[in-house]
């Protein structure tokens, strides 16, 4: 059985964004933390798929090195989405079942080809068929892994207006064109 206090340098270690020096843990944990204790923690993890190591008086855990060469295959690099990419994918989330037509109308500008390809790529959107309109335009709409991804259990939970606008999510110059154009508004004549 592994002591107490090893435990708890462990727990630390295993939490920490960034390798911590003995004072560091020692700080985090209450735990008057040696080189000596860590190391003991050290050789409990030898011969395992991953192993605490010192590296310049930081303290951190890594994978075994004869064993590195499995995540490197199934390492994914997270990506960047445009401004053309959130916006698209935020119109397609609101509006779906939505065709590129649409897309363009309410961006007021055209999108790329790439655009569509990208968020496709991501798995957060898929073709939804076409429309019975002429040209039988092609129509996009979310998918699960999107759902998934920004923690949404339906599409009923994205947020609202009201929700945009208390986080300050919302454009100033919008806000004053809804006010403009809201019917509650006294007009000008």
């Amino acid at each position: 059985m592994i002591a107490p206090e090893l435990r708890a340098l462990e727990a630390a270690l295993f939490a920490a964004e960034e390798p911590m020096t003995a004072a560091e843990l020692a700080e985090a944990t209450g735990i008057a933390a040696s080189d000596a204790l860590l190391a003991d923690l050290a050789a409990t993890y030898e011969g395992r798929g991953i192993e605490l190591v010192a590296r310049g008086g930081r303290w951190h855990f890594q994978t075994a090195p004869d064993l590195a060469h499995i995540l490197r295959r199934t390492r994914e690099e997270p990506r960047k989405l445009s401004r053309a990419g959130i916006e698209t994918l935020a119109i397609v989330a609101y509006h779906e079942p939505v065709s590129r037509a649409e897309i363009e109308a309410i961006r007021g500008v055209q999108i790329s080809k790439g655009t569509l390809d990208a968020l496709i790529e991501a798995g957060w959107v898929r073709p939804a068929g076409r429309r019975e309109t002429p040209g039988r335009p092609l129509t996009y709409a979310t998918t699960r892994e999107f759902l998934e991804h920004f923690g949404l259990s339906s599409r009923k939970d994205l947020p609202g207006i009201e929700d945009l606008r208390a986080a300050g999510l919302l454009d100033p110059i919008d806000l004053a064109m809804e006010l403009a154009l809201s019917p509650d508004q006294p007009q000008d004549e």
